[in-house]
């Protein structure tokens, strides 16, 4: 007896819902049971984009290529059969566009320390889908846990400058869902802040109290030495 389609599953046939730009991809739509022949329809927001005709349950394939932002969904797809009324309609399918990273930057605030002081190293990529995870290195080790964004904000990181050796080389890594994807960022050190001598002020100070002393005897001559001559005239 003729029996009505089940609803469609639409599926991507690539086995993922991540697709990066100007990527083909292809759309299963499938009823597991019914009636042939069958006619599967492929929709993109109510907006109908192809219709396929099959003698049998195999499925409906649609071929589409991902140009924009703007296809990637939402998906449905429709089947109808000859005692379908109005077809059943599938869930609906929206694809992830996922944009590969860039070059990660790595800089920080205070570019010059001194041991025994607290310091701060941040990392962004500017471009890249979320959520991009980083990871912060001194040399080929790294110091931190991962550290996943959520939003375009640089991860960041405090140190604590304690000996000589912690003044070496710092790079970042950052990595989203685009496969092969992981980039590293620039090197970047942090440099001696100069310590101020402790006898410095005192130099300054003294020096200061000199220069005004000689300044002040220097006006001081004329009140001395004027009223001196006319008193030997």
């Amino acid at each position: 007896f003729p029996e009505m389609l089940s609803n469609p599953r639409l599926v991507p046939v690539q086995g993922t819902w991540n697709v990066v730009m100007n990527q083909n991809v292809t759309l299963s739509c499938h009823s597991d049971s019914g009636s042939p022949p069958v006619r599967y329809t492929l929709f993109k927001r109510n907006r109908k984009l192809s219709t396929l005709n099959r003698t049998d349950l195999t499925p409906g394939l649609f071929n589409l290529t991902i140009n924009s932002a703007s296809d990637a969904g939402e998906y449905k797809c429709k089947a109808e059969n000859n005692i379908s009324s109005g077809g059943k309609y599938s869930n609906s399918l929206n694809f992830t566009l996922i944009e590969p990273i860039s070059k990660p930057v790595l800089s920080s605030p205070t570019p010059q320390a001194k041991k025994g002081q607290n310091v701060t190293l941040s990392c962004l990529s500017e471009n890249g889908s979320l959520p991009i995870t980083y990871i912060f290195f001194k040399g080929k080790q790294s110091i931190s846990r991962p550290v996943k964004m959520q939003k375009r904000e640089a991860a960041v990181i405090i140190l604590f400058i304690n000996s000589s050796s912690d003044f070496g080389t710092y790079k970042c890594r950052a990595e989203n869902s685009f496969r092969n994807n992981t980039k590293y960022s620039n090197s970047f050190n942090f440099t001696l802040a100069e310590e101020r001598s402790h006898s410095q002020p005192l130099i300054i100070s003294l020096g200061l109290t000199l220069l005004l002393f000689v300044i002040g005897f220097a006006l001081a001559i004329p009140f001395f030495i004027i009223p001196s001559y006319k008193a030997s005239e």
